[in-house]
């Protein structure tokens, strides 16, 4: 809360600085002399104030030519993403779909907790094109015209199949809902089937970096370092200052935030989707992506699927925390698979070094001997070895019960 207070201090100062340069009559040029001192979006902005049977509102539309480059994605490949991409991450929510009906939705609002009295300001929304990828953004000058953009946003959304979000299950979506049931309109979101990328992303690369925001992805996965970029926190104060001063170029640093941030949507869209779809033919540098995967499809109940991922990340390198993790993971699955020889290779390797999963593992072995292979001997060793490393009541039972097996005399057979 403190480096947020700082920067809004800051900010405020920023603004009081150019407010009294302009106030203290400081030469301009002839074309600042003759610039109003209250201006519109519209003034300001490529767009147009858009006209609908609520009111009015502003609107503006930016391309990004399918030549260029958003970091490591060549924005044409969006172009070629294949109908059938986000079936699995979708859970067969929706059938093949060209990415033309894919919809990429951001809202920029006037409170991050969300509630009643939170606003959508700017509502931005990308599609593919033939020409590259297009953001339309709809944008309220004023309380007032909110009727308004969610009218234009329904009929905008009506050309589409997929809506496709980040963080916009548990956020933007619900948020919006509030927002047409308090203009007493119909969602437009009921028809569409919404796929949050985040927590496909964050599946895949929870376990290596240390946040999942949209902008760390966008730097760690897209190589994109943003320059002059608004902080998200700062944008429902910049708004209020623009609502305030009526300066619009205030907020043409939001405009810009919110594009960008669909972009990158878009541009993930690309990337992520392809693991969930064919794991197997994916390209990965780092273990720890094939682990999260990996536990997607366990969950999905795909355990095949899921032993070869966790097998290929052992192989292609882990450290050493989630190594261990993950052969405890690879034993387990390959004994519920019904392969013990597996599972008792991988628990021995477990068993013979210094990990967390060692007493566990030695534990294991001996309760394989004792009740597979009734080979007592190698069960008490299994739980002497257990027992230096942290003895337990369970341990020390098992040892016991051991020992009484050992003691009583074998019977011998007749010739």
């Amino acid at each position: 809360m403190g480096d947020l207070q700082e920067q809004l201090a800051g900010l405020r100062r920023r603004i009081a600085r150019i407010d009294r340069k302009y106030a203290d009559g400081a030469p301009a040029s002839p074309a600042a002399q003759t610039r109003p001192a209250r201006y519109f979006p519209e003034e300001w902005l490529s767009g147009e104030v858009v006209e609908t049977p609520h009111g009015r509102h502003f609107e503006t539309e930016r391309l990004y030519e399918r030549h260029r480059r958003h970091g490591s994605m060549d924005l044409s490949n969006l172009l070629e993403l294949p109908e059938d991409l986000l079936g699995p991450l979708l859970g067969g929510g929706a059938p093949p779909l060209p990415v033309s009906r894919w919809a990429f939705l951001d809202t920029e609002t006037t409170g991050l907790a969300g509630g009643s009295g939170t606003y959508a300001f700017l509502i931005g929304v990308g599609r593919v094109t033939s020409d590259g990828f297009r953001v339309r953004q709809f944008f309220m000058r004023d309380h007032g015209e909110e009727a308004s953009l969610l009218y234009r946003l329904a009929e905008h959304l009506a050309g589409f199949d997929v809506l496709i979000t980040y963080n916009g299950k548990t956020y933007d979506q619900p948020l919006l809902e509030t927002r047409y049931r308090m203009a007493r309109a119909r969602p437009p979101f009921g028809r569409l089937a919404h796929l949050d990328l985040l927590h496909g992303a964050r599946r895949l690369w929870k376990l290596r970096l240390e946040s999942c925001r949209l902008v760390d992805l966008e730097q760690q996965i897209l190589g994109v370092e943003r320059e002059g970029d608004l902080a998200g926190e700062m944008i429902p104060y910049v708004y209020f200052e623009y609502l305030r001063t009526q300066q619009a170029w205030r907020v043409a640093p939001i405009f810009h935030h919110n594009a960008v941030d669909i972009l990158t949507t878009a541009c993930l869209t690309g990337i992520v989707p392809f693991a969930y779809r064919d794991p197997a033919a994916a390209r990965f540098a780092h273990g720890a992506d094939l682990v999260g995967l990996a536990r997607w499809f366990l969950k999905a109940g795909e355990r095949e699927q899921a032993l070869s991922l966790m097998r290929r990340a052992v192989d292609l390198g882990l450290p050493d925390d989630l190594l261990f993790r993950t052969l405890w993971d690879v034993a387990a699955l390959e004994k519920r698979l019904g392969r013990e020889t597996a599972a008792l290779a991988v628990l021995s390797d477990l068993a013979v070094s210094r990990n967390p999963f060692r007493i566990a593992a030695l534990e294991a072995l001996a309760k394989h001997y004792e009740h597979r292979e009734r080979n007592y001997p190698l069960a008490l060793e299994a739980i002497r070895g257990a027992r230096t490393l942290q003895d337990s009541e369970s341990l020390k039972q098992r040892q016991a019960r051991l020992e009484r097996r050992l003691a009583r005399p074998y019977p011998r057979r007749l010739l």
